[in-house]
């Protein structure tokens, strides 16, 4: 009785305003305390000197090798003279902050009010720019890292990379920000170095390259998570903007990758194996695959998925993917679940714009819009692959028998080809469960089948394909889709949307005009034999410019008002 008073007492106390606004005060006076306590160390590959304090712009340090020696803790930041190069790198390895108090790598700039160039370490000859091992929460954010070949002296590591997060132990790695960054010509070759033709063919690449920003996970029960990369601009580099590599445990988990711009990258702009919980938005990918520099790889999608569940890709861009394979906008690789796209524009992508390969389960490309995708023929210039518009693969590896993919869901998307170019059409007979409805395929220079383009083809068996919902899509014109293609269109519209301006870049270039015709759309069921459907739900509640879908959809990726 005499405990239980006493708490009831504490509890009295706890709820009665007058202390909460004084505990509300006690947290305060902490916080602001503790902060007091954290320490700003500045550097200064000029004017700086290791014998310094570090704790002052006068007292710099010169080298980023006195971070090792530091004690960090929560609240401390790095401070990098802006303007400045330094030629090493910034190794962060088990350094940690707190979820309140993140330890903050930053550029300081004369006078510090006033913004100016961004700090810039140059990891020619090294690793990495930026190591950050096994480490927690730590923020980076306005620098720029470049590393280019290497000097005289013999180059380090096998791989050259910007920004490498990694986890080597059995932990949790966590809460780590980078944030506007700047990485830029980063090559493990010197320029001139000629790479030969047939590692274009090779499944990532087989020699040593270099990649943006690295998430990598080389432990069997360690854990990346709780990442940000924001606002960052990465280019002109020899493989991979953005590669996370979690694992078959999918050790990298809960990640944001937004509002970065990816460009002219050797490799894939974005690329994800083994994750989960990645969310993917308002980025701008651009010709990835790159070729115009005899060190890059040349081939890539602006984003690919493997052995992954649970991304949500939306409000991209993914524009002029080059390669002799694959090269789409964004396509999901074998062994993934639950990978959704939408509201994304993809065009002038050679490889295509829809690509599912096998055992892939609930994946769907939805309220997007593709623009001349697909125009690669194959032969032509080295390509080993036909682009194609629209392409429901087996292929699993080379080790196993081709599967699914199961429940494929591609609706309302607004596909645009001018008279050019021939669309092509790829479904693997093995695919189980596919919806295409509410789409607009709108392929002036028609469209034809694509049999055995893969790296191990179908065997040409005989095989139906079950659980298909093909309806409600609007063709341009009569006998577009092919009448041998392992799935067939039922209960078609054919038309002209008449766009506002077709050919266009802009979304808004893909509002149809020819309104009644378009607001034929159905509400979208699941798939049979399907329970679970798609993250988010069947039926969203806007489309690609963010109106509001009342009521049933029209065709395509851009919802017309009723007409009055």
């Amino acid at each position: 009785m005499t405990s239980l008073y006493k708490n009831t007492k504490i509890i009295s106390c706890l709820v009665n305003p007058k202390w909460f606004k004084f505990l509300q005060l006690v947290a305060l006076f902490f916080l602001v305390n503790f902060n007091s306590f954290a320490t700003e160390y500045y550097f200064h590959p000029r004017l700086g000197n290791d014998q310094n304090t570090g704790k002052s712009r006068d007292q710099a340090f010169k080298s980023l090798k006195k971070v090792a020696s530091l004690d960090l803790k929560g609240g401390d930041k790095l401070l990098l003279a802006g303007g400045e190069i330094f030629y090493e790198t910034l190794d962060l390895t088990g350094k940690n902050g707190s979820v309140e108090n993140p330890i903050l790598i930053d550029s300081y700039y004369e006078p510090l009010s006033q913004e100016g160039k961004k700090s810039q370490i140059d990891a020619k000859g090294l690793e990495n720019g930026i190591l950050i091992k096994n480490s927690n929460y730590i923020s980076v954010k306005n620098l720029k890292i470049t590393a280019a070949g290497f000097d005289d002296s013999s180059p380090t590591g096998t791989m050259r990379i910007g920004v490498l997060i990694s986890v080597t132990k059995d932990l949790n790695a966590r809460g780590i920000i980078l944030e506007k960054l700047e990485i830029e010509d980063v090559f493990y070759e010197n320029k001139g170095f000629q790479r030969g033709k047939d590692e274009v063919r090779s499944a990532n690449g087989t020699q040593k390259y270099g990649w943006g920003i690295r998430l990598l996970n080389s432990t069997e029960s360690g854990m990346i998570e709780e990442v940000k990369i924001l606002d960052c601009r990465i280019s002109n580099l020899s493989h991979t903007g953005i590669k996370l590599t979690g694992g078959s445990n999918q050790g990298i988990r809960n990640v944001t990758i937004s509002r970065n711009t990816v460009s002219k990258t050797g490799g894939p702009g974005i690329q994800m194996s083994g994750v989960k919980f990645v969310y993917v938005s308002e980025n701008e990918v651009t010709y990835s695959g790159s070729n115009d520099d005899s060190r890059k790889w040349g081939r890539g999608s602006g984003l690919w998925t493997w052995g992954s569940s649970m991304v949500l890709i939306e409000k991209n861009k993914f524009m002029y993917a080059n390669g002799p394979g694959d090269s789409a906008g964004a396509h999901i690789d074998f062994n993934c679940d639950n990978i959704v796209l939408q509201y994304n524009l993809s065009a002038y992508n050679a490889g295509g714009f829809c690509e599912i390969l096998g055992n892939n389960y609930n994946c769907a490309y939805r309220y997007n819009i593709s623009i001349n995708d697909g125009f690669r023929e194959k032969g032509k210039s080295g390509a080993f692959q036909e682009g194609k518009v629209f392409w429901l693969s087996g292929y699993q590896g080379n080790q196993k028998a081709r599967k699914g993919p199961v429940n494929s869901y591609f609706y309302n998307n607004t596909i645009f080809v001018n008279e050019k170019h021939v669309s092509k059409i790829a479904i693997d007979n093995r695919s189980r469960g596919v919806l295409i409805a509410n789409n607009i395929f709108h392929l002036m220079g028609g469209a034809s089948l694509v049999e055995g383009d893969q790296y191990k083809p179908d065997d040409g068996e005989s095989r139906q394909v079950i659980d298909v919902i093909f309806e409600n899509n609007l063709f341009l014109k009569n006998g577009i889709w092919p009448s041998s293609a392992a799935i067939l269109e039922n209960k078609s519209l054919i038309g002209n949307a008449s766009f506002s301006n077709p050919g266009g870049l802009a979304l808004e270039d893909y509002i149809p005009l020819n309104k009644e015709l378009v607001q034929q759309g159905i509400t979208i069921p699941f798939i049979p034999n399907d329970d679970f459907g798609l993250m988010e739900g069947l039926n969203l509640t806007k489309d690609i410019l963010g109106n509001q879908i009342f009521g049933t959809p029209s065709i395509g990726a851009i919802q017309v008002k009723e007409i009055q």
